[in-house]
């Protein structure tokens, strides 16, 4: 599975999780085993806003762009991100929403660190 990411500024995050054909997005689940080699599914076939473009299949593998929320303090990696290779299922680890929430309940961006 070939995840290609389109940044966009929102509060809300992405969870994604795949198991086979099958993709979870937020609690929501989209099989996409029906889909055959060279097949296209155009976006508004999919009724869902984290699709930001078709989903294709090709040389066997899913390839699909999805909306990547991200906070106003975004590390540059989120606004510009790489596509994803997704070999095994699981969690999809997408870049992170923000910076803030990137760090622990006990960090503090503002603490020197300990010496």
């Amino acid at each position: 599975m070939i995840i290609n990411l389109s940044p966009v500024r929102m509060d809300e995050e992405l969870l994604a999780n795949r198991k086979g054909d099958l993709l979870t997005l937020n609690g929501e689940v989209f099989d996409f085993g029906p889909l055959t080699e060279g097949a296209t599914l155009p976006q508004a076939a999919v009724d869902c806003k984290w699709f930001a473009g078709p989903v294709e299949r090709v040389d066997g593998a899913l390839v699909m762009t999805l909306a990547l929320p991200h906070g106003a303090d975004a590390p540059e990696t989120t606004r510009f991100p790489q596509p994803i290779t997704v070999t095994a299922d699981g969690p999809v680890s997408l870049p992170v929403h923000s910076l803030v929430s990137a760090l622990g309940p006990n960090d503090n961006i503002d603490q020197e660190p300990d010496q």
